[in-house]
């Protein structure tokens, strides 16, 4: 049994549904972003894979940030939770014959995850490697864990 909750805030994802509804539908652009003066703007969600291991007290999360740096990604904790936010953004120049063409695309992401009841901010690990940050925890605080007692 893991006594791991996670947040799950059902508006989030219906306001992500309905923008991604209507941006598809009055824009012809495959990606769901705001258009505006030129460069698209908009938010995206990092895939996040979640591994509870059962030989040691540990959770570890896995969130996938191709061409960030671990300067572009901030990790708050604040009342057991644990959000992951942060801003990326890419240019790219080009000339094209008598033209120059600029593309900007910029995005702001944020996560949050429910941490085990007793988590003290010091006992969240994270580490950036090649495009990939690994966050582990412990899956129960030590206030939670059961403790024997014997009887005298």
């Amino acid at each position: 049994m893991s006594l791991v909750h996670f947040h799950y805030d059902p508006f989030t994802e219906f306001e992500r549904l309905f923008d991604d509804a209507f941006s598809a539908r009055f824009r012809p652009s495959d990606v769901s972003r705001a258009t505006e003066s030129g460069s698209r703007v908009g938010t995206f969600r990092p895939k996040m894979d979640l591994v509870e291991s059962k030989d040691s007290n540990e959770v570890t999360a896995f969130f996938d940030f191709p061409g960030m740096k671990a300067e572009d990604i901030k990790l708050d904790v604040q009342q057991n939770r644990l959000t992951i936010s942060g801003e990326t953004g890419a240019e790219d120049q080009r000339q094209e014959g008598d033209y120059a063409v600029r593309e900007r695309t910029y995005g702001k992401f944020s996560r949050t995850l429910q941490l085990p009841v007793g988590t003290k901010p010091e006992e969240v690990q994270a580490k950036m490697e090649n495009g990939v940050l690994k966050i582990t925890f412990p899956k129960v605080g030590k206030d939670q864990e059961p403790k024997k007692i014997t009887i005298a």
